[in-house]
């Protein structure tokens, strides 16, 4: 199984958007681009929710019939670890080996000095094809790289023999997940790990490394633009180098996670994309769930109603809340309304207010993230939320659409003509 060039990350809190969701890829490929869907969940969304992987799959599932797609799609078993993966293994083709906790966890000293042996060829200047600028290698620098990632590699390689022995080798996608963590991977210690995965026998066709500056739950980055830049190509020349130099598959790529709403680095990504003929895989899953909100806010009525609601509750359990999201939020205080100011607002207010657009002066990046994380008060709503969503089905959907569309796709992605 091979993933494509270019796909996307289109997770569901509530599983109800698969068709609004499909139907902006169907409008890329109609304009000449190719983009494979993943539909991800993770295991703590599923608990939060009260859903199954098997759940998931049905929404992929139907969607594609629904919409007549052909081409390939997949279920992503999203941040999964040993703990949790068995719920997984029966309804998803893509595993994301989610290893960021294991980092800086050392490893037997014998496996390290094995690695720093096995890996002493590539001291010195290690030139990125195509690429502005190389990087250095020092055998301490192996030593070091060795030291904090060979634990999480060799958990990263326990994880994928485990499902390879139970859906067979070949019969998934993995990626290999470092980006909740506290300090960013350099492109030097990226080639590093891309070896150990190599060396450990962990076939990774993308890989999603923290880069520098922050990325926040469905918010704009923030950081220095040009770092990135910088960061993000030589990633790319250390794929290729890793594919070449490692035996990787030759579709090895970066993947973004948190990269919802990312709109000031997507002409950098596409930019790179097209420059050097590369891919990506985006996560998009939580921008799905506030333009749930959105259209509901638009709706009116009953929608509007249970909107206000779910902010009132999200503001006073925000500490509880975030909490889950402790590393991928940032939220002001100061800048939230009060549930009584909120009351006051009529449905394009609320969306205003929500949606984000940095052009409108009522954009609230940080009401934005509050609601990010609170699809729980929404699961906690149950089944009055989602016969709301039912009966506001035509409206929800075009938000949905249009934000995955042209805020995402057609921002990102190469050869939309």
């Amino acid at each position: 199984m091979k993933l494509e060039k270019y796909s996307l990350g289109v997770g569901d809190r509530f599983g109800c958007q698969g068709i609004a969701q499909l139907n902006a890829i169907k409008k890329a490929k109609n304009k000449g681009c190719h983009i494979s869907p993943v539909w991800n969940k993770s295991h703590r969304e599923h608990t939060i929710v009260d859903t199954t992987p098997q759940d998931v799959r049905a929404e992929a599932d139907d969607a594609v019939a629904a919409c007549r797609w052909e081409l390939p799609y997949y279920v992503d078993a999203d941040h999964i670890c040993r703990d949790n993966v068995d719920s997984f293994v029966a309804a998803s083709n893509f595993f994301t080996l989610d290893v960021a906790d294991y980092i800086g966890e050392p490893a037997d000293q014998v496996d390290i000095d094995d690695f720093v042996n096995h890996s002493r060829d590539l001291a010195g200047k290690v030139e990125l094809p195509g690429m502005e600028r190389n990087i250095e290698l020092t055998e301490a620098r192996i030593r070091d790289a060795a030291t904090k990632y060979l634990g999480a590699a060799s958990h990263a390689a326990e994880l994928y023999k485990y499902i390879a022995g139970q859906k067979g080798a070949g019969q998934f996608i993995t990626e290999v997940s470092m980006d909740e963590t506290d300090e960013p991977q350099t492109p030097d210690e990226l080639l590093l790990i891309l070896k150990m995965l190599a060396d450990l026998g962990v076939p990774a066709q993308t890989i999603a490394p923290k880069f520098s500056g922050s990325f926040f739950k469905g918010v704009d980055y923030i950081g220095d633009i040009d770092e990135f830049r910088k960061e993000f190509q030589s990633d790319i020349g250390v794929i290729k180098v890793a594919v070449n130099e490692f035996g990787l598959p030759e579709n090895l790529k970066l993947s973004i996670h948190s990269g919802s709403d990312k709109f000031s680095l997507y002409p950098i990504m596409k930019e790179a994309m097209e420059r050097f003929d590369v891919g990506v895989h985006l996560k998009t899953a939580g921008t799905t769930w506030l333009e749930e909100l959105i259209g509901l806010a638009l709706s009116g009525g009953s929608g509007l109603e249970i909107a206000k609601e779910i902010y009132s509750q999200a503001l006073s359990r925000m500490g509880e809340l975030c909490e889950p999201y402790a590393t991928v939020v940032d939220i002001d205080p100061d800048n939230l309304p009060s549930s009584e100011q909120v009351n006051t607002w009529d449905g394009e207010i609320y969306a205003n207010a929500l949606r984000h657009d940095q052009t409108c002066d009522s954009y609230n990046p940080d009401l934005r993230q509050l609601l990010h994380v609170a699809y729980k008060v929404a699961a906690e709503i149950g089944g009055r939320y989602l016969d709301t969503l039912s009966g506001n089905e035509l409206v929800v959907g075009e938000n949905v659409t249009i934000n995955l569309y042209e805020r995402h796709i057609a921002r990102l992605f190469p050869k939309i003509v």
